[in-house]
């Protein structure tokens, strides 16, 4: 030893240590970047052209050659850096035991703050974006290494087979909670408004069209036993595309009428029900309870808009168009809320006046409630089933946690309230 650095400067040892530790500190980045990067992000970079994200990819597929070559290289540097240093303090210094314990100390110093804890904190802080360059270095240690890794792999490969475990070479797979935790912590790189679709798609599973129809109150429909001209002065103040139409009896739907065909015989003079009847297309029947995402994919298939929610009882119960998904999906195309107030927030006093038929599911939405859904759909309904009575007076009631104060009502139900904006410290019901 002393011979060997007899022949080296002062100044090349030094060189070769700062870059055995370097090279020990790369390996150790590597590693920790190569195990901490989400693969999804790197395939997604892959497909974008960045040639170094699929080489590190592909690496991963093969996580135990990977983490033979990181581990075997990192560990021998380990092992030759601290017999060095040794080497070089003993010919400085001289042979004692002190300069054996100071040396020793000193690099072990060195490999736990430049070779460990530095270069793994740098690789979790930017795991995709040093996993995408490292790979270069790291692909021709595979090939260097390759005699010395089937050895390795096949000695680890038996010693799990005798202790009964198993390892997998298959992908595990994000499960539903998890890739929706991955949206909501993604609001570095995704806008709110896309963040809120994407969140608002794995909720369509667990909506029905009975969430999303407009109710049979409130459809506009075309009575054809009326009179020519008024059916002819619905028609020209109509403003929908689309309308349900029945013949003097107004719970069976006998076809639905495209408005744009129909404004076009307006011109003829001897109009008839019958030219009305000749444009109507067949209605479509969904039962109530069938889920959104199969209705948006029957909507798509048979290339239709529009379709009739019905009970068990054959009873028209509303109508969902594919709209009306869409906007459930992505929310609202107006600002204009026809059961709501035309300012969907609080007010500065903390309060809202919203109508009965009100969604509850609007009003979750805009105003940041938790109002229960698994019950009634509207507002109206939500107060009825509390009271259990429709009120013959002005009454406030607390439903999760909100007063509601009843301003308006009629023989059928409420028909206008005041909601008050919870506070942190009201208790839920």
């Amino acid at each position: 030893m002393d011979n060997f650095f007899d022949d080296w400067p002062l100044y090349s040892q030094a060189a070769l240590v700062l870059f055995l530790l370097a090279l020990s500190g790369f390996f150790s980045m590597a590693e920790t970047s190569m195990l901490s990067s989400n693969r999804h992000r790197l395939r997604a970079m892959a497909n974008s052209g960045n040639t170094g994200a699929a080489l590190a990819e592909r690496l991963l597929k093969r996580i135990d050659s990977l983490l033979s070559v990181l581990l075997i290289s990192n560990n021998l540097i380990n092992t030759i850096l601290p017999i060095l240093v040794t080497g070089i303090a003993l010919h400085l210094f001289g042979e004692s035991g002190l300069v054996l314990s100071i040396a020793t100390l000193v690099v072990a110093l060195l490999i736990i703050i430049f070779s460990e804890i530095t270069p793994k904190v740098i690789g979790a802080a930017f795991p995709e974006k040093i996993a995408s360059n490292v790979g270069w270095m790291i692909l021709p240690l595979t090939f260097l290494l390759k005699p010395l890794l089937w050895l390795i792999n096949n000695f680890v490969s038996g010693l799990m087979k005798v202790s009964g475990l198993q390892s997998s070479s298959d992908t595990r797979t994000m499960s539903q909670e998890e890739l929706r935790s991955l949206v909501l912590e993604s609001n570095r790189f995704v806008s709110n408004h896309h963040r809120n679709i994407l969140l608002n798609l794995f909720n369509l599973e667990n909506i029905t069209v009975d969430d999303v129809m407009t109710p049979r109150s409130k459809i506009e429909v075309l009575d054809l036993s009326r009179p020519i001209d008024e059916v002819v002065q619905q028609l020209e103040t109509c403003y929908h595309n689309k309308l349900p139409v029945f013949d003097g009896n107004s719970e069976r739907i006998v076809g639905i009428l495209s408005v744009k065909k129909a404004l076009s015989l307006l011109g003829d003079s001897d109009l008839k029900h019958e030219d009305f009847r000749s444009l109507l297309s067949e209605p479509y029947f969904i039962p109530s309870g069938t889920p959104v995402l199969q209705q948006m994919q029957f909507f798509q298939d048979n290339q239709q808009r529009l379709s009739l929610v019905v009970n068990e009882y054959g009873e028209v119960l509303g109508l969902v168009t594919f709209e009306d998904i869409v906007e459930e999906l992505i929310g609202e195309f107006t600002t204009s809320f026809s059961n709501l107030s035309t300012d969907p927030q609080w007010l500065s006093d903390g309060t809202y006046l919203a109508s009965g038929t009100s969604s509850l599911r609007d009003l979750n939405r805009l105003l940041k409630l938790n109002l229960p859904l698994a019950g009634p759909r509207t507002l109206n309904g939500l107060i009825l089933e509390k009271l259990e009575a429709i009120p013959d007076h002005d009454v406030s009631v607390r439903i999760a946690g909100i007063v509601m104060e009843i301003m308006h009502f009629d023989d059928q139900g409420v028909k206008t309230v005041k909601l008050y904006r919870p506070t942190l410290n009201q208790d839920q019901d």
